[in-house]
């Protein structure tokens, strides 16, 4: 039956499909049939887990009914699709996003009521998808969901990572990981496509042969093969019938089980090809360190790009497509370096398995790619030793030489007798044991380079990509990065969004730059006042959360001083402890110094092999052991580590944050987005000029923005003199009575040696200039103090904050990249115009 609209108490005058129907009793209804016939469990035996698969059925029919309109309007002659291809994607918890997107949101509250269960304990029960690191995952899911609200036809690619990233436990002060089991109880949003498989070769050896009209060809021999299955996601638009498709790939054996092998008594031979197959999929990112780490990473990237790219070749071809008419029916975008073997992939594909002539696919080819740019760290831009890339994948080294030679004889031609810059732009770093430079590969392979934000682009241009940028400026344009307003504020905080929709109305969920309609409501004392009784409750939720998970009892009163994401050096978590230090320092000399009273919060994940990120850790822990059980400092200081930082607890932190610590050392971080979703959920940033930090302060402001540091472009010209950080800790008082204190053992127990590899850093290399920037970071301090002892102030300039930051929306950024880079034009689908079926 077709769905009929609920009245006002979520009811309707007929029966709805128990599939399709939002009615609050269809719903109770359909939960009951799922908890009967997709759980085979009573009410009376029913675990929570077994009530929110129940649920989480529920929700997905009502998805897969917009997936089945979808297909039904999609034509065979469609627009662009878009292909995006990312190792990482960190979508959250899917249940209230799907329910939030829908619209369903007061009907299902009522419906579990009725049932006797409470939503938020449901939801509680779902298991994160690990399948990232951090902001480059996190900014592939907020895209996947951009573009499915835009309604642009798109699917998301990657891998089914069986374990995702680490659990973090923190034990003894120290970081432990734990293995994340996320599928552990099953996933009720995935479905499994059987029958759409692709086999992918690794190893063997290339042979050379004429084919029957004479021409030379190559054929790759693989030494084994394993397949991809593909397991699909519908992730939903907001609010429309458009969804966005993320198709992961499982790794699976060929042939899982060898009868002969077990017959003969070898039964760990008889399934050592099915282990071997399913490694490639198993963890996300090994530790690369070893050998047999880095061919495991390589042969992920390259196992999940081949999939994919088979795919779309499929679906093109289906829709009765010529192949040589790939690139203008697909836009396939490279998120960072871990996908550039696509590049020498669609060559092989073409030339190899289509018979195409070299000049035709490769044209096709730079026209299909595009490629994102996410780091200014040298050492983060792939490159893989020659042998180990010979051994994995023979016929695709062949094909690069193939690649470099054409392009380095095209630089020859324009610019004769520079061997320097030849050098410089070959895909084969020719020093050492010789690399293959994957983003020297994405670079060339694609029509367009993007960096992440404004500051981020022009770096590349003058640094990493210099050479590149100088022979095809017209390649390189700027798409900074944003954050989707329906995970990050709507669902992260709904006490501000019903304030902010009581005031401006509910359309700036899909349209951000409406908020600036709060600027006229900033001077509302009334509005204020609201304004701070969300902010002080979000306060109170985070803390019991910190008493919960970390054992430590904060106050909501203080202010929230907030620090999350992944743990390295160049993020400077040490920078902020220093300030701790100084803080308590400046206590214990004077019991009667005037502070502001501040809670401090830490979280984020330090990579296995990552020694210092990890000491790191630790001495946050040393140093919260030390501050929360002294009394002199007792109600003015409190530092806290948040352990497991993830979507689900980032959505618990952002909202309650009154100071957000954007203090990378200007000029290393590329965009961030944690920044974006501070701002957006009212916290007021301290900050250097780096990565969207710049961009951010333009738009909020600088007088509601604590500024720090060194620019991009004095750190340059202070590394360039030669800079050294033992003059500081000599010349400045406080810095050197921190130091020491560290060096000391006042936060090891009395250990000296534990943080001395970190105080050796600090003083004779200290590459993130946290010396240099000390002074004025404390300075910048000292403001956020003096700001926040005048609460209506501060909460004018939180106001302004969420009101200017229109720009920071995902959805913007994908427009951009529609018409910057894609050539696709947004709300496609909505046209029934849609591209050729998945």
């Amino acid at each position: 039956m077709a769905d009929q609209r609920p009245d006002s108490n979520g009811q309707v005058s007929s029966c709805e499909d128990d599939r399709t129907g939002t009615s609050v009793e269809t719903l109770r209804r359909a939960i009951l049939d799922h908890l009967y016939y997709s759980q085979g469990r009573v009410p009376a035996l029913a675990t929570s887990n077994d009530w929110y698969m129940a649920l989480a059925y529920v929700v997905r029919d009502r998805i897969m009914g917009r997936w089945i309109k979808a297909l039904e309007t999609l034509e065979k002659k469609g627009t662009r699709m878009v292909g995006y291809l990312s190792a990482e994607y960190l979508p959250g918890p899917h249940l209230l996003n799907g329910i939030l997107n829908l619209g369903i949101g007061d009907q299902m509250r009522q419906a579990v009521a009725r049932l006797g269960l409470d939503l938020e304990t449901l939801v509680e029960q779902e298991e994160e998808p690990g399948l990232g690191n951090g902001g480059l995952g996190r900014l592939a899911a907020c895209y996947v969901d951009s573009l499915a609200t835009l309604k642009v036809p798109a699917i998301g690619y990657g891998i089914r990572y069986e374990y995702g990233i680490f659990e973090q436990k923190i034990e003894g002060g120290r970081q432990v990981e734990v293995t994340d089991k996320w599928l552990r109880w099953g996933n009720p949003w995935e479905i499994e496509q059987a029958e759409l498989i692709f086999d992918v070769g690794l190893g063997g050896r290339t042979e050379s042969y004429h084919d029957h009209q004479g021409n030379y060809q190559v054929r790759w021999v693989p030494e084994r093969v394993v397949k991809g299955v593909a397991y699909d996601t519908p992730i939903p638009g907001y609010r429309n019938e458009s969804l966005s498709l993320l198709r992961l790939w499982k790794a699976e054996a060929v042939e899982s089980f060898d009868f002969q092998a077990f017959n003969v008594g070898d039964y760990y031979g008889a399934v050592q090809e099915k282990i071997a197959s399913e490694t490639i999929s198993k963890v996300l990112y090994p530790n690369d360190e070893p050998s047999a780490g880095k061919q495991l990473r390589l042969a992920q990237q390259y196992f999940f790009v081949s999939c994919s790219l088979q795919d779309m070749i499929r679906v093109h071809l289906l829709s009765g497509h010529s192949l040589d008419t790939f690139h203008e029916w697909f836009a396939v975008q490279l998120n960072d370096t871990h996908p550039s073997i696509a590049v020498a992939e669609l060559m092989r594909l073409f030339v190899d398995e289509y018979f195409m002539a070299w000049e035709e696919a490769w044209e096709i080819t730079w026209r299909t790619f595009s490629y994102t740019n996410h780091t200014l760290l040298p050492e983060a831009l792939e490159k893989w030793p020659l042998p180990l890339f010979r051994q994995l994948l023979p016929r695709h080294l062949e094909i690069i030489f193939e690649i470099n030679r054409r392009f380095l004889d095209a630089v020859r031609s324009r610019h004769p007798g520079d061997d320097g810059l030849l050098a410089r732009l070959s895909l084969i770093d020719e020093r050492d044991d010789r690399y293959v430079r994957m983003a020297h590969l994405a670079c060339v392979g694609s029509h367009a380079v993007n960096g992440v934000a404004a500051l981020h682009t022009e770096l590349l241009k003058e640094t990493v990509l210099r050479d590149f940028y100088q022979l095809n400026p017209e390649k390189f344009v700027n798409i900074t990065n944003g954050v989707t307003p329906r995970r990050w504020m709507a669902l992260a905080n709904p006490a501000l969004t019903r304030l902010i929709s009581g005031r401006i109305g509910e359309g700036w969920i899909s349209h951000l730059e409406e908020l600036q309609a709060l600027e006229s409501h900033a001077d509302d004392p009334d509005f204020r006042n609201q304004w701070r009784q969300v902010k002080l409750r979000n306060k109170e939720l985070l803390a019991g959360f910190i008493r919960e998970r970390a054992k430590i009892a904060v106050d909501p009163k203080t202010l929230f001083d907030v620090q999350v994401k992944r743990i390295h050096e160049y993020k400077r978590q040490h920078l902020n402890v220093l300030h701790i230090i100084a803080l308590y320092l400046r206590i214990k000399n004077n019991l009667r110094t005037e502070i502001t009273p501040r809670t401090f919060i830490f979280g984020g994940k330090a990579a296995p092999g990552y020694f210092m990120a990890k000491l790191m850790i630790q001495l946050v822990n040393g140093v919260a052991a030390v501050v929360n059980s002294d009394p002199d400092v007792a109600g003015r200081l409190k530092v806290v580590f948040f352990p497991n930082f993830n979507v689900k607890n980032g959505q618990r932190v952002y909202p309650a944050a009154d100071l957000s610590e954007q203090i990378s050392l200007a000029g290393k971080e590329a965009s961030g987005t944690g920044n974006m979703k501070f701002s957006m959920n009212g916290a007021l940033t301290i900050g250097t000029l780096d990565g969207a930090n710049v961009e951010i302060r333009e738009k909020v402001g600088a007088e509601n923005f604590f500024l720090f540091g060194l620019r991009a472009e004095e750190v340059q010209e202070l590394k360039a003199r030669g800079y050294q950080p033992r003059p500081y800790y000599e010349s400045n008082r406080e810095v050197g009575s921190v130091i020491d204190l560290i060096a000391s053992g006042r936060f090891s127990n009395g250990d000296r040696g534990l943080f001395r590899p970190l105080v050796d850093s600090l003083l004779y290399h200290d590459e993130y200039l946290l010396m240099a920037d000390f002074a004025s970071y404390l300075e910048a301090q000292t403001q956020v103090d003096l700001a926040y002892r005048d609460p209506e102030c501060w909460t004018r300039m939180s106001i302004l904050n969420v009101a200017r930051m229109g720009k920071f929306s995902s959805d913007r950024s994908i427009r951009e990249y529609c018409e910057k880079i894609w050539r696709v034009a947004p709300g496609e689908l909505a046209a029934n115009n849609g591209p050729p079926p998945f």
